[in-house]
């Protein structure tokens, strides 16, 4: 009994040394998100007004300005991004979910996957930069598309892929018995029963790719001036704030502040979406 009673306290005593460095490291990490985004909105809420969303980048010391071109070349090339990437990463999990289980072509697409899953973005500009940029000669906003396309597709894919495989074997099987084909099946049966965790893995994707500055470098790179041809350099906020925050002038650091907190909110607003759409509706 006395053997019993001290396993019981060691247990006891293991149990709170591991409570209190778990909750001891989520205080650690929220105080530190909280510090960040104190500072983030104290310097980026004294930022925003009405000319950066009506006015283009400032010329090195001049006042004034805004952040319009760059606001419209991110939201055309994330949106190009999405158009591309949409169709091929839910197509491709659909594949690997319900025809891959014993196919060698899958397998070698998982492995693919997880390797861009991985791999940094740089890595990846670098390689539409080889591809899209060095051989045509010039940036463009479509190579910014193409690069961030890369980057969204796998998260698309693996998103579809395990929200598939959450869809009860009983549903297909009852399609199944009714006489459907397998392509109806995936397409009608269980893609629509998982819709709601493939949109979330979407707008994940989408949070993701927003903030991306190494790829748009190698690509799209900047423009000072306003324009919607995705043939030529064009403005994007994640390269502006970079260019912008080591920058001497006082103005274009108030800039970069105001670029960084539009950028926060709208990824905070899409993962927020994203969590409240998947937990109001359960894809299985």
């Amino acid at each position: 009994m006395e053997f019993n009673q001290a396993l019981y306290r060691r247990r006891r005593r293991s149990n709170l040394v591991g409570l209190s460095l778990s909750m001891g490291s989520m205080v650690l990490g929220l105080a530190v998100l909280l510090w960040i985004l104190v500072v983030l909105f104290t310097n980026g809420l004294a930022a925003l007004d009405w000319n950066m969303f009506t006015q283009s980048t400032p010329a090195p010391g001049t006042e004034g300005g805004g952040l319009a071109n760059a606001i419209v070349g991110s939201l055309m090339m994330v949106g190009f991004s999405v158009l591309v990437s949409t169709p091929i990463g839910v197509l491709a999990g659909v594949y690997l979910a319900e025809y891959g289980d014993q196919s060698k072509t899958a397998e070698l697409t998982r492995f693919v996957t997880d390797i861009m899953l991985s791999a940094p973005s740089i890595v990846l500009g670098l390689f539409v930069y080889a591809i899209a940029v060095a051989t045509v000669g010039g940036f463009s906003g479509w190579a910014g598309s193409l690069a961030l396309s890369l980057i969204a597709v796998p998260v698309v894919v693996r998103t579809t892929e395990n929200m598939l495989r959450l869809v009860p074997g009983s549903l297909r099987e009852a399609a199944f018995a009714l006489g459907a084909p397998r392509w109806k099946v995936a397409t009608l049966v269980t893609l629509r029963a998982a819709r709601s965790g493939v949109m979330t893995g979407l707008l994940l994707a989408v949070a993701r790719i927003s903030g991306e500055t190494a790829p748009l470098l190698f690509t799209a790179l900047n423009n000072q001036f306003f324009s919607t041809d995705m043939s030529k350099p064009m403005a994007n906020l994640p390269v502006v704030i970079f260019q912008f925050a080591m920058s001497p002038y006082d103005n274009w650091i108030r800039l970069a502040w105001g670029g960084a907190l539009l950028i926060t909110l709208a990824v905070l607003l899409l993962n927020i979406v994203a969590r409240l759409y998947l937990r109001e509706k359960n894809p299985v």
